[in-house]
């Protein structure tokens, strides 16, 4: 086996960091979030989105079948939005599809699981799960990771 099938074998094994500049975002930007369906209970301080959710902040769009808004304690700002059922999310130049994902709005990570697939250009990067931050535009994907990249393009 080269150096070279090797380096990736081991990557693919671990975990593998990812610049994510296609979904850096600034997660102070108004969220703006369309459905079929609301639904909201003041006890718990939560609102549940369902069917054909579309959240959109700035140059991101979020979809999926459901979308569950957490509250902060007393109920004044968002503080996580739990996806449901085929996530996508998208930005003019990237892409990352999931069965899940928490978007926490005070520090801009995204958690996506399940089936995770990242498109950036030409190149895929496919796991069990994607950790990025949209604030700096950085990423890891962990568990068993395989990529497939074309030679050239210019991205890892």
């Amino acid at each position: 086996m080269t150096l070279w099938a090797m380096a990736i074998a081991a990557a693919a094994q671990a975990q593998t960091t990812v610049a994510l500049t296609g979904l850096k975002q600034d997660s102070s930007l108004p969220v703006e979030v369309e459905s079929d369906t609301l639904s909201v209970d003041q006890g718990t301080g939560e609102a549940v989105f369902t069917g054909n959710v579309k959240v959109v902040q700035g140059d991101m769009t979020i979809t999926s079948e459901r979308a569950r808004v957490e509250y902060t304690p007393g109920g004044n700002e968002v503080h996580k939005v739990f996806f449901y059922e085929n996530v996508l999310f998208t930005s003019p130049t990237d892409a990352a599809e999931g069965d899940e994902a928490v978007y926490t709005l005070a520090t801009g990570e995204v958690v996506m699981t399940g089936n995770v697939l990242l498109t950036q250009g030409t190149t895929t990067i496919a796991g069990p799960r994607l950790v990025y931050n949209l604030d700096a535009g950085t990423g890891v994907m962990e568990g068993r990771v395989q990529t497939v990249f074309v030679p050239g393009s210019g991205t890892p």
